[in-house]
């Protein structure tokens, strides 16, 4: 992936190979900022009831780590 692609609202998929932390092996990624070493973004967690929008758990990305998969219609701020 080449950076001047990626924007705002982009989604990648954290490669389960490379990412450094585990616990975002394949997760979506929604891109809230693209850096000039990757990018930092959330993958969106699921709320405990249905009455109850869950929170975001933030991941900074490097190059390798990430393969962009698409974009988001909506974005949680």
């Amino acid at each position: 992936m080449q950076k001047q692609e990626l924007k705002i609202g982009h989604l990648v998929q954290l490669n389960p190979e490379l990412v450094a932390n585990k616990a975002f092996a394949a997760c979506i990624m929604v891109v809230t900022e693209p850096k000039e070493w990757g990018a930092q973004g959330y993958v969106q967690a699921l709320g405990e009831f249905q009455d109850k929008a869950g929170g975001q758990a933030y991941y900074r990305a490097h190059w390798p780590e990430m393969e962009l998969v698409g974009f988001a219609e909506w974005i949680s701020e």
